[in-house]
């Protein structure tokens, strides 16, 4: 999928990728400031979560319960020091637990990442409308 948006779009290119998603792992890449996070925001509150979501830079991951009692897992990789730390934090089984998992990030673990996401690319035009690509991987490769 590839796709222009705004602000005002947010709603609709969010079910977008939770109806066409390959996987419960969403890897979101994008420059500071992109929108990854308000993205994310959007998902989970479509995905059923009442609660307020912020971004979990220095707890590296947040849980949030969905009305219908699911668990989704909001990860922040940016201020990581190494991969020893996700694996200290469990990450493979936060990933194995086929529960959603939104990473921001997720190039600061790259050699962790599960064989089958999707990987969501952002980037911001001058304009203020924001593109986005998704593409399912089918290996740990982020390219």
């Amino acid at each position: 999928m590839n796709k222009n948006y705004t602000i005002d779009q947010l709603q609709e290119v969010a079910s977008e990728i939770i109806d066409s998603a390959s996987s419960k792992i969403l890897l979101f890449y994008g420059e500071m400031g992109v929108g990854k996070t308000t993205l994310i925001k959007e998902i989970v509150k479509q995905l059923g979560v009442d609660d307020v979501v912020s971004s979990p830079t220095f707890s590296l991951v947040n849980e949030y319960v969905s009305n219908e009692g699911e668990s989704i897992y909001h990860f922040d990789f940016y201020r990581i020091n190494d991969e020893e730390e996700a694996l200290d934090m469990g990450v493979e089984e936060y990933f194995d637990s086929n529960n959603w998992c939104l990473i921001e990030w997720p190039e600061n673990i790259k050699n962790l990442l599960p064989l089958k996401a999707d990987k969501i690319s952002l980037s911001a035009n001058e304009d203020g409308v924001r593109s986005l690509k998704v593409n399912q991987l089918s290996n740990n490769s982020t390219t």
